[in-house]
This record gives C-alpha cells, sequence and structure tokens, in this order.
C-alpha cells in the first residue's frame, strides 16, 4: 500500500513538473540563399526581390500614429552562418540622442531583434535563453549581460542603413548564439540547418524628439495587456521556419 502511494505521489510530481515549451506560433518560413549579402543598406540583390515582406505593424508600446510618421517592413533569408534581415523603415524624424550605447539605448530609434535559438520560450532578463539586441543607428548592438548590466554584443549582428528622403533600409547579419551562451568569448555561433526552428521578433523604437521613446513596434501578435513582455520573456516570439 505504501508502494503504491509512493508511485503515484512520484507520478503526480513528475506531471505537475513537466517542462512545457513554447508553441509554433505566428510560423514565417524563411528561404536559403546561397550567397551572402553585401551589407550596405542597399538591397540590391535579385534575392531580396524574390522574398515576401512581412509587417512590422504591432503597436507595443505608445498610443496611435500615423503611417506618414512611421511605417515598417521586414524580409528574411539564412545560410549556414546565420540570418539575413532587410528591413524598410518609414520614419519622418530619425532621432540617436544618446552617445553613451549602454544608456539609455532604449530610447533612441533603434531596431530591436528578439531571438530564441532553439525556439524553447522562457525567461531571458539576465540569462541567454534567448536575446533582446537593440541594433543602434551608429552600429551598436546591445542587451542584459548575465552580470546583469548593460552590454555590447557588436559581433553577433553586423548591420548597415542607408536614409533616402523618410525612408532608411537596414541589412544586417544576425549570428544565432545557442541559449548555453554565458558571455564566454569560447561560446561558438549555431550552424543553421533547414527545418531549424527559431524563436524570433523584430520590433522598430520610434522617438521623434522627446525624452522617451514614443512608440514600440513589433512583428507579433502580444496577447494580454503587456504588449512589450518580449524583452523578458521569449514565450511571446513567432517562429522562423528554416527551409530549403
Amino acid at each position: 500500500m505504501k508502494w503504491t502511494i509512493y508511485l503515484l505521489s512520484l507520478v503526480c510530481f513528475v506531471s505537475c513538473t513537466e517542462i512545457k515549451t513554447k508553441k509554433n506560433s505566428q510560423v514565417t518560413p524563411v528561404s536559403y540563399i546561397k550567397d551572402t549579402p553585401t551589407l550596405d543598406g542597399r538591397p540590391i540583390e535579385n534575392y531580396w526581390n524574390l522574398l515576401e515582406w512581412q509587417p512590422i505593424d504591432q503597436n507595443w508600446i505608445g498610443g496611435p500614429f500615423d503611417h506618414n510618421d512611421y511605417n515598417g517592413k521586414y524580409k528574411m533569408a539564412w545560410n549556414e552562418d546565420g540570418l539575413y534581415l532587410l528591413l524598410e523603415i518609414v520614419d519622418d524624424t530619425i532621432l540617436d540622442q544618446t552617445e553613451d550605447p549602454l544608456k539609455l539605448w532604449w530610447n533612441d530609434d533603434c531596431v530591436i531583434v528578439y531571438v530564441d535559438e532553439d525556439n524553447s520560450g522562457g525567461q531571458h532578463r539576465f540569462n541567454h535563453n534567448a536575446f533582446t539586441y537593440h541594433v543602434a543607428l551608429d552600429g551598436n548592438v546591445v542587451d542584459l549581460g548575465v552580470n546583469e548590466k548593460p552590454t555590447l554584443y557588436n559581433d553577433h549582428i553586423i548591420s548597415k542603413h542607408q536614409t533616402e528622403g523618410n525612408t532608411t533600409y537596414w541589412e544586417m547579419h544576425i549570428k544565432i548564439y545557442p541559449s548555453l551562451y554565458n558571455d564566454e568569448p569560447n561560446i561558438k555561433p549555431v550552424i543553421l540547418t533547414a527545418d531549424k526552428r527559431i524563436g524570433f521578433a523584430v520590433a522598430y523604437a520610434d522617438n521623434d524628439n522627446s525624452e522617451e521613446r514614443e512608440n514600440l513596434i513589433g512583428s507579433v501578435f502580444v496577447p494580454g495587456e503587456n504588449k512589450n513582455a518580449g524583452w523578458i520573456d521569449a514565450n511571446v516570439f513567432g517562429t522562423l521556419q528554416l527551409v530549403k
């Protein structure tokens, strides 16, 4: 009788503590490219024309905005060395008011790239179960490190942008690091393969001329009241499906 009670208790414990993984929500197929883009903010390579635009239109922070003030979309591709991201951002005012890249980096106009290498979801505020890369206009890339301090990850994302009128084109190469990454230089990026699924979202922080950002507009729908949950919770990311 005691063993029966013990086994029932063990089954209950295992079922109650079962690890839950993130669902493959808002799945976006990403096509393979053999040739690496020239990162210059000028999307002149032919394969960019073959890929579909995806919208960046979910208002996570701030009030309503006019599409003359902001409009954004992106395209993606991949090869073994990482993801390649093209953005077209229409913004009538581009602001870079904080010179120190490790201070108030979220309040300047910037692109935010959310990456969860194994699409597992979960919390990532002070660990690298997932990343929230803030890509600044000067090319600096900031996220919180495992030491709980803002840290530069300029070797994780290489970016270039060009602005013509109110339209800015960004091109980025995003290296994908595993969740065991702990800010040590000996951990290498993952070699990508077909059928891999990666948690992902991209957002644009828009500040026309204020002390704080006025809007944060993202690429995925986030349920609930806290639309800006992605910086600590990878469960709200979408899912990239690498196809070849």
